[in-house]
């Protein structure tokens, strides 16, 4: 994993589809704000998120 910017954020995008993945995976995704591929969010960078970030790692890239 990627540290988190300077001012506290960290941004996720999506890099893989949804189908087929467990539907808890898919509630994570959603939690995060991303619903299609290659959506990026910049979100605070906190031990909820990361946790989130962890579950659905196979998904998700984190970017600088």
């Amino acid at each position: 994993m990627s540290t988190a910017d300077n001012n506290g954020t960290v941004k996720v995008r999506l890099v893989k589809g949804l189908r087929g993945t467990q539907a808890k995976h898919r509630l994570s995704v959603k939690a995060l704000g991303l619903s299609k591929l290659n959506d990026v969010r910049e979100l605070k960078d906190s031990p909820q998120v990361r946790g989130l970030i962890n579950k659905v790692h196979y998904l998700v890239r984190v970017e600088e």
